[in-house]
């Protein structure tokens, strides 16, 4: 049996992939078990957080394990199969364990360094233990992966190369301020109460924000981290909790808004968010897409346009800025699938024919040939066709509302990038800031640490493979020393108690002597690279029973899951 990982992250795929990928608590349930029962796979695990999903599983084919795997994730993201392959990746074996425990030490990370991985590896492992997903190799695998982790924290500056996801947001928002002068004085919002809202509402406080509202689903959740924000020492800041329903009137008061929910569809919609800058500003924000239903049931029409060569495009052109293309893919970033329809009809028919200004009547051709040829034969040469200068980028208001989205899926509609008086810092634009964020020296060592965990880890797998073929070499030995007790006994049946025990204390200590040196060496050279085919070679010498091994594995197997799973 052989560990295989196969994921996507966001180093493999875009962000809007990744998104439509999500796997939602049930989700990861169905796909645990789905695993199991399928025939490659013994033991599965799930890692799914912001920015990646992994499905780990101790498989006896490779390849067969690899498109088991690759299909079970399209099945339960939802995310077809031929679309999701070209952004998938797969690690084996040693490969496999060198990647969980870069991710565990937060190399793999999209903020270097962060620490948070952590507890979602424990939450991946807890959720496989209930399930009875995980054996030993897995249970082995994540727990070292944990203790890892620990030791880079420990041993390294690894926390200098990066912060939390929170902290790095937070960063992005202050446009490189200070956080702390950024955020002092303000009024957030924090909708959710998980871990990640939860680290946010306290970094949050620190920081010196006036006031935090906490808003989540479940009113007790909320009512118990606005009580801890409130009595936490060091900070000054009053925290109240609010139901779901009262967000939009809490964005109206609102500075900063935080947002990390679990929910499946958009928490915070472009128009809600474009009415609470309004209702700060008194200025209406253009939401550059239709918002859906009107209050009539009907369609709400799309805002008109204000370019009268563009006639009927479904954008608000007023809202985009210079350079901005009303046929790229910009412009259709967090249209509704109708809007978005109604669109691709508008540039499919051409309504105006782009390539009407471009054509010039034979007549003007030959002039302008006439006029270079004229200037190359005065200056010598062909002058240069200087590029335009580009068009200078129309100012943007300062913003009144700064939003910050870690969902995955989101949770603040992407058209409030367009949304004038508004940053919005989401997954996707962290990801790209990441990108140029620089590594601390101490990366190295970390990287280090991991090569050493993983031949480490790796020799410890081998030993163990061998394990139980040295055990039933012994039970053997055993069971020769009891039966050559026996035949002595019948041969000789007025040896008194005293003779018997010492005969056959010296039997049993000749056979240890004997088979000390090789067993111990067996499991040296076992743990070595290669050094699988020493179990076989053991077992072939002394004619072991393959079924006698493979119950030994059972029986372990059986003791490890009993400990790991607990009282039932």
């Amino acid at each position: 049996m052989s560990l295989l990982v196969v994921g996507l992250s966001h180093r493999s795929a875009p962000v809007s992939v990744l998104e439509r990928a999500a796997l939602h608590p049930d989700a990861q349930t169905k796909l645990l078990q789905d695993t199991v029962a399928a025939e490659p796979a013994a033991e599965a695990a799930v890692l799914a957080t912001c920015n990646r999903i992994e499905l780990y599983a101790d498989v006896d084919k490779f390849h067969a394990g690899v498109a088991e795997l690759s299909t079970l994730l399209a099945q339960h993201s939802g995310v077809g199969l031929e679309e999701l392959t070209p952004y998938l990746y797969v690690h084996y074996e040693d490969r496999a364990v060198h990647h969980l425990f870069s991710v565990a030490c937060g190399l793999d990370s999209m903020v270097v360094g962060e620490g948070q991985i952590l507890g979602q590896i424990k939450d991946s492992l807890a959720r496989a233990q209930d399930l009875h997903t995980a054996g030993r190799l897995l249970n082995d695998l994540f727990q070292q992966a944990l203790r890892v982790g620990k030791r880079a924290h420990s041993e390294t500056g690894i926390d200098r190369a990066g912060q939390s996801l929170v902290t790095f947001g937070l960063e992005q928002l202050a446009a490189g301020g200070e956080v702390g002068d950024w955020a002092r004085g303000k009024r957030a919002v924090v909708v959710g109460a998980g871990s990640m809202s939860s680290l946010a509402a306290a970094t949050l406080a620190r920081a010196g924000v006036a006031e935090i509202v906490v808003a989540n689903r479940t009113a007790e959740r909320a009512e118990r981290l606005a009580q801890i924000l409130a009595e936490a020492d060091g900070t000054d800041v009053t925290a109240r909790a609010v139901p779901m329903e009262s967000v939009p009137v809490e964005l109206t008061r609102a500075d900063v808004v935080v947002s990390c929910t679990g929910a499946t569809s958009l928490v915070l919609p472009a128009d809600a968010v474009a009415a609470a800058v309004e209702g700060r500003t008194g200025v209406p924000a253009a939401i550059p897409r239709s918002t859906g239903p009107a209050a009539d049931g009907g369609v709400r029409p799309l805002p008109p346009t204000s370019l009268g060569t563009d006639e009927n495009c479904p954008l608000d052109l007023s809202a985009a800025q210079a350079g901005f293309s009303v046929m790229g893919e910009a412009a259709v970033a967090g249209m509704d699938a109708a809007t978005l329809e109604q669109h691709a009809a508008w540039v499919d028919n051409g309504t105006v024919d782009r390539r009407e200004a471009a054509r010039r009547a034979p007549e003007a051709d030959a002039e302008l040939i006439a006029a270079l040829a004229a200037t190359a034969a005065a200056v010598g040469r062909i002058p240069e066709r200087r590029r335009p200068e580009p068009a200078a980028e129309a100012p943007r208001p300062a913003p009144v509302l700064f939003l910050l989205d870690l969902a995955m899926p989101r949770d603040i509609d992407a058209a409030v990038h367009r949304l004038a008086a508004v940053r919005l810092v989401d997954i996707e634009s962290l990801a790209e800031a990441s990108a140029d964020a620089p590594m601390a020296a101490d990366v190295d060592q970390v990287r280090r640490i991991v090569s050493d965990e993983v031949a480490a880890f790796g020799a410890a797998l081998r030993a163990a493979h061998i394990t139980p073929t040295v055990v039933a070499l012994r039970t053997m030995a055993a069971d020769v020393v009891a039966h050559e007790i026996a035949r002595l006994e019948g041969r000789l049946p007025g040896l008194d108690d005293k003779h018997r025990s010492e005969i056959t204390q010296t039997v049993k200590r000749v056979v240890d002597k004997l088979l000390h040196a090789p067993t111990v060496r067996v499991k040296q050279l076992a743990a070595e690279p290669g050094g699988a085919g020493y179990a076989d070679a053991l077992r072939t010498l002394f004619d072991l029973d393959q079924e006698a091994v493979a119950a030994v594995s059972r029986a372990d197997d059986d003791s490890e899951n009993s400990k790991n799973r607990g009282p039932a």
